[in-house]
Parts: C-alpha cells; structure tokens; sequence
C-alpha cells in the first residue's frame, strides 16, 4: 500500500473521529437539555396538582353531604387522579435527580455492597432466604451502584415473597472488558413477550391489587447502569421467577466522563 493511500486513509479516520465526537457532543447537550427542561416542568406542577388535590378533599370534608351519591363518586375520583399525578411527578423528579448525581467512579467491592444491601431490606428474619455467590470488582460509582443492587434486590423480593420459599440469589463473573452480575428469584416471573416494557417509565406488568409499585424502579436502574456505561437486561417465565442482570466496566475507562 502506498504512503498516499495510508494518509488518506488517515486523514478518513481522523475525520470520522471529529464526526463522531462532535455529535456525541451535540447528543450530550440534547439529553442535558430535555433532563432540565423534564426537570422545570415537573417541578412546577407540583403546585397547582397539590391544590388541586386539597381543595377537592375540602369540598369533600365540608360540602360532602349536600352532594348525591354520583357527586361523591366523581370528587373522590378527582381527588384520587390528583394523587396519582402528583406521585407520578414526584417520581419523575427521582428520576431527574439521580441522572444529575455526581459520578466518582472507583473500584468497587461487589459483595460489600450486596451484604450492605440485604440488610436494610424490609424483610422479616427467615421469609427470604438470600444466597450471594463470589462476585468480581467493577468499575464505578459506589452510590449509583448502591442504588442499582437496593432497587434489584427490592423487586426481587417484592414478586418472590409470597412463596412459602422464597430464594434470591446474587452473584457475578468476568464477560471480556466488563463484568455481569445478576440477581435471580423464584417469584412470579413473567411473560418474555413484554420485557420491552419493564424499563419504560411507568410501566408496569401487574395491577396496583397485585403488587404495589408505580414503575419506575426498573427505569431508574437502567439509567444508573447507562451512567456507568453499563446495561441491564431481563428473563423470566411466569411462575419461576426472573432474572435481572446489569453490566459494568471491569476497570478504569479511558474517559470517566459519563
């Protein structure tokens, strides 16, 4: 090959590097200005949601019985979508803040944090039996990973915990450049046909009479693992559990600017 042929070859590269770097920058500034913008809209509705909400428990308290039967029904709806939308808001804000956090990346112990993790679950002693397997270090956050295992290990517990033996288990290894660990349950499971929609905000695979939750848990930790140029993924099958796994770099990254 001739040197010609290897400069311009170069000078390609190098181009396409510029091209590249110049629109993860512009998609950078995208994602921080819709964040700010999610940010200053939530925030602001907070307000007129929360007087929404406590004038019609007024009408409700003092006028409730000059109202006939369909009135009551109808304040006690508004009231309650009120509620709804002022939680949901709330939520958003979680969301928001946690993509702000500051990100110092370290070597982490996988065990420590797990252990740590267990511990303050709201379970009772003997209800869940938990196993946590050798896991290697990762590479990142200790707070935005603290956060990722508490919220696994919340919805591993929260959808297992009704069996007579209910089991969780922890563990990891080494996948190349980054390590995977995974949390597994014997719970519920569910149907692999709408894992898309596990991740999304607010969505959600069971009734509020099912299971609590408002769904965005499993959004919030696919964001932190993101941050931390990792990912998470799901399987499952209905009434054997499921398993969650997430990625993270297995040592210090070129660019810790995420």
């Amino acid at each position: 090959m001739s040197q010609q042929v290897m400069d311009s070859d170069q000078r390609d590269k190098e181009q396409l590097q510029q091209a590249l770097a110049a629109r993860s920058a512009q998609l950078q500034a995208v994602n921080k200005d819709f964040e700010q913008f999610a940010y200053s809209v939530s925030h602001d509705l907070r307000a007129p949601l929360r007087a929404l909400e406590g004038f019609s428990k007024i009408l409700l308290e003092d006028y409730g019985e000059k109202l006939d039967s369909e009135g009551k029904r109808c304040l006690e709806i508004l009231v309650g979508s009120a509620h709804k939308a002022s939680v949901m808001i709330e939520d958003l804000l979680v969301v928001s803040r946690l993509a702000r956090r500051p990100y110092a990346p370290t070597m982490m112990n996988m065990e420590d944090i797990t252990n740590e993790c267990i511990k303050v679950l709201p379970v009772k002693p003997g209800e869940v039996h938990f196993k946590v397997h050798p896991m290697p270090q990762a590479w990142g956050d200790v707070g935005l990973t603290t956060e990722i295992v508490q919220r696994l290990l919340e919805n591993a517990v929260k959808f297992s915990r009704k069996k007579s033996d209910s089991r969780i288990e922890i563990g990891g290894g080494v996948d190349g450049e980054k390590n995977v660990f995974w949390i597994r349950d014997n719970g519920v499971g569910f149907d692999m046909k709408y894992v898309g929609r596990l991740f999304g905000v607010f969505q959600r695979l069971h009734s509020d009479q099912e299971y609590d939750g408002r769904g965005i848990g499993l959004a919030v930790v696919q964001r932190l693992a993101r941050r931390q140029g990792g990912e998470v993924q799901a399987e499952g099958k209905l009434g054997e559990g499921a398993t969650f796994t997430f990625s993270l770099p297995a040592h210090k990254l070129p660019d810790d600017t995420l």
